[in-house]
């Protein structure tokens, strides 16, 4: 990625790298859970909220045991202060993403093509800005998404199976009759 730096493409990688650092990554959770609490969709709330909370303590967390350095210095364009494994920005966005799109099928039923390619290349964009910028190697970057897609599909089906199990509707999280 070195090879490949420009003074422009430096200054759109950077901007691209902020959509995945936590202050967005908050502001766009907080926002999503209150509308889905305006909108009565409590378990989804909570699916969106849960995972990101414990999918940041998880990150954190994992960044503490493995303790890995993060690339040297030199070529390093980002000051950072947290080991490097896994990369939290690919994580947080790739769990964002995931539940983003399972909320949009649950309220829609069925997520159009665009959708899937506009989040998919979201989280790619930021996930490889952080291998651009030297924040990470690109195996921090790969451990953060998978990490984040299963970290999120652990809360995507668990709000469903709850939600299943209370009888809470996917439409508007009112109750169903059995």
């Amino acid at each position: 990625m070195v090879a490949v730096r420009t003074p422009w493409l430096t200054d759109v990688v950077t901007v691209v790298t902020h959509f995945g650092d936590t202050i967005v990554a908050t502001a766009i959770t907080v926002a999503l859970v209150l509308a889905l609490l305006r909108r009565n969709r409590q378990v989804d709330a909570v699916m969106v909220g849960g995972a990101m909370a414990s999918g940041f303590l998880l990150m954190s967390g994992l960044k503490l045991v493995f303790g890995r350095d993060r690339p040297p210095v030199p070529v390093r364009l980002v000051h950072e202060f947290t080991r490097s494994f896994p990369s939290g920005h690919a994580m947080m966005s790739a769990i964002l993403v995931c539940v983003v799109g399972a909320v949009l099928v649950r309220v829609t039923g069925r997520l159009r093509p665009v959708v899937i390619a506009g989040l998919t290349l979201w989280t790619l964009a930021i996930g490889l800005s952080r291998v651009y910028l030297a924040a990470h190697w690109f195996t921090d970057v790969l451990a953060g998404w998978l990490l984040g897609v299963a970290w999120a599909a652990v809360w995507i089906a668990g709000s469903a199976r709850f939600g299943r199990a209370r009888g809470i509707s996917g439409e508007s999280g009112e109750t169903v009759t059995r």
